[in-house]
């Protein structure tokens, strides 16, 4: 199941960097849209001179809410990672209660420390599974409220 989960992870990773040219790739078309829109109307001037107010291109709602206005896209702040506060505990007394303080009871309790340290470790590839999945549904939104917004424009 380690192995299952690393490939998964891996997995999201390469997901996750198409997602970001996928997105680049938008950016940059919409870049190239508004300097096409830019020579159209300056194309569309009256003798370069006056701008027509009938050929005005406006904006949508959408088309606004999905680009935004001139973003510099600088990031506020960075996701934080969600400790468990079992996570903060350190085990004082060992994995199991000791009656007779024997080498069968320190095996199981080595054992269970080993079974423990491996849950451990799913545990926080199911986490960053989680995480990664997540910014990657917030990524498609995005790229998918960009497409409705060009298609409206259109």
């Amino acid at each position: 199941s380690k192995d299952a989960g690393i490939r998964t992870l891996v997995m999201l990773d390469e997901q996750g960097e198409q997602l970001e040219r996928i997105e680049e790739g938008m950016d940059q078309i919409n870049k190239d849209m508004k300097e096409a829109e830019k020579n159209l109307t300056d194309l569309g001037k009256f003798c370069g001179l006056c701008v027509c107010p009938c050929n005005k291109l406006k904006s949508s709602d959408a088309y606004k809410k999905a680009w935004g206005n001139n973003q510099d896209g600088v990031v506020a702040s960075q996701p934080a990672r969600v400790v468990d506060e079992r996570e903060q505990m350190a085990i004082s007394g060992g994995f199991i209660r000791r009656v007779t303080n024997d080498a069968r009871e320190n095996e199981m309790d080595e054992n269970l420390e080993q079974v423990s340290g491996i849950i451990g470790n799913l545990r926080h590839m199911a986490l960053d599974m989680g995480n990664e999945i997540d910014t990657q549904n917030r990524q498609i939104d995005r790229i998918m409220e960009k497409v409705r917004a060009d298609i409206s424009k259109t």
